[in-house]
């Protein structure tokens, strides 16, 4: 007993104090694109013919890129012979609505919080059922990841729960197969009004890398309706926590006591 409680000493307060402090990242993550259309030349489409998922458009000689459908792959940053288009540091990526994450660099996607009814009975305490649609579990890792001490979803009120029964609304990762449908179809049924959905990944906001075949249904919100939508392949675990927060308006709350 002594052994532990001189560990548990030498170890300290694990949690992160995110959001009153900024967290520190990891050199080697990919967030939000930067793109300096400054060393576009005209006529170059190098970075979009490069992307797999097709997430980037050229207009007005400079590039967009579609958040939901990126995976951060780099494959756009190394094709660029400018170095026009880079992953900055910016963990904050979620947004409201599919257009929303449609950026062409520069500020975060904003989130506008939930409307004034729906965070009087979310906005303390919001329990969500997860659903796999057919993910690799990258993306459900990041999410379980929320639930250990240095997260501490919980602190938050917000709780994953084991049935939608139990649910305030829903989390979907996935492209949504064929033989999810029906199933995510029923789940958010079970939800007892009101109840909303959020989308976290690639996967589940436009079918990522399986977007367009047959088996799948590209994302999330061809079966239910989304409120949120976390982009990432997987996303970070900040970026789930900042888009949640954000989503039940603690967030700005925080920020105002910092």
């Amino acid at each position: 007993m002594l052994k532990i409680l001189a560990e548990r000493w030498r170890q300290g307060h694990r949690t992160s104090h995110f959001p009153n402090e900024t967290p520190v990242l990891s050199d080697r993550f990919r967030g939000l694109p930067v793109i300096d259309a400054g060393k576009c030349t005209d006529g170059c489409r190098a970075c979009a013919d490069a992307c797999p998922t097709d997430a980037i458009a050229i207009e007005a000689r400079a590039p967009k890129v579609d958040l939901g459908r990126c995976l951060f792959c780099t494959d756009c940053t190394q094709a660029c012979p400018t170095g026009a288009i880079q992953h900055g540091p910016d963990f904050h990526l979620a947004g409201n609505t599919r257009q929303s994450l449609i950026v062409s660099g520069g500020e975060p996607v904003p989130v506008h919080a939930l409307e004034k009814r729906l965070l009087k009975l979310f906005g303390r305490s919001l329990k969500l059922r997860q659903v796999s649609a057919g993910g690799c579990n990258a993306c459900e890792a990041d999410i379980n990841v929320l639930g250990t001490l240095v997260f501490d979803l919980g602190r938050f009120g917000i709780q994953m729960v084991a049935s939608p029964r139990h649910a305030d609304g829903l989390i979907v990762t996935g492209p949504v197969s064929e033989n999810m449908k029906l199933a995510l179809h029923k789940t958010y049924d079970a939800l007892t009004p009101p109840k909303i959905v959020i989308a976290v990944g690639a996967c589940a906001i436009s079918g990522g890398p399986f977007r367009d075949h047959p088996e799948v249904h590209n994302g999330a919100d061809s079966v239910v309706p989304v409120d949120l939508y976390i982009p990432g392949c997987p996303p970070h675990p900040y970026t789930i926590l900042d888009g949640l927060l954000r989503l039940v308006g603690q967030l700005e709350e925080k920020q105002e006591r910092v």
